[in-house]
C-alpha cells in the first residue's frame, strides 16, 4: 500500500495593516493634533504646556505604531507563532491541531477600511484565545488555517468527539 503524498504548505506571514493603528488610536491622534495646534498658538496662555503634552502623546503614539507593526503571525505546517514586542520580543506558539474554533469580527471602522479581526480559540493552556488583528478582509484566513488544522489532526490521529 502506498502512502498518500505529503502536502507541503508555504508559511503564511501576517502583519496588522497600518490602518489598524489609525482605527485603534483615532481619538489619541485627534487629541495629539489638537494639542500641537494649541501649542503653536502664541496667544494661548498654556501653549508651552500643550506642546509638552503633545510631545508625550506623540512619543506614546510612535511606540504604539512600532509595536503594532512589529506584530508578526507566522502560520507554518504545524504551528501558529505570534511574535510581538518592541524592546523585548515574546513568541507565543500554538499547535494547529489544538485549534477548536474561529471567529471573524469587523468593527464599523474596520468595515470602512476593509479589515477584520480573526479570533482563534484553542485547547492550549497558555493561549486559549488568540486575536489576529488588522487582517485584510479579502484574505480567507479561517479557511487557510482550518485546512491545516484538519491535516494536522489526521497526521496525529486526533478526533473530536461531540456530545449532542
Amino acid at each position: 500500500m502506498t502512502q498518500p503524498p505529503i502536502q507541503r504548505y508555504r508559511t503564511i506571514i501576517l502583519q496588522p495593516h497600518w490602518m489598524q493603528f489609525v482605527i485603534n488610536e483615532l481619538p489619541m491622534l485627534i487629541i495629539t493634533s489638537v494639542a500641537f495646534i494649541a501649542g503653536g498658538m502664541d496667544e494661548m496662555p498654556l501653549a508651552n504646556l500643550c506642546l509638552i503634552i503633545a510631545g508625550f502623546l506623540a512619543v506614546r503614539l510612535l511606540y504604539t505604531f512600532i509595536y503594532l507593526r512589529r506584530i508578526e503571525c507566522r502560520i507554518n505546517e504545524e504551528q501558529l507563532i505570534m511574535n510581538h514586542g518592541v524592546f523585548t520580543r515574546k513568541s507565543d506558539y500554538l499547535e494547529l491541531y489544538r485549534i477548536v474554533d474561529f471567529n471573524e469580527h469587523r468593527t464599523l471602522m474596520q468595515q470602512i477600511c476593509g479589515l477584520k479581526t480573526v479570533t482563534i480559540y484553542s485547547g492550549d493552556r497558555s493561549t486559549p484565545k488568540l486575536d489576529i488583528i488588522g487582517v485584510k478582509n479579502d484574505l480567507d484566513l479561517v479557511s487557510l488555517v482550518r485546512e491545516r488544522v484538519e491535516l494536522n489532526r489526521r497526521r496525529k490521529g486526533i478526533y473530536e468527539i461531540a456530545n449532542r
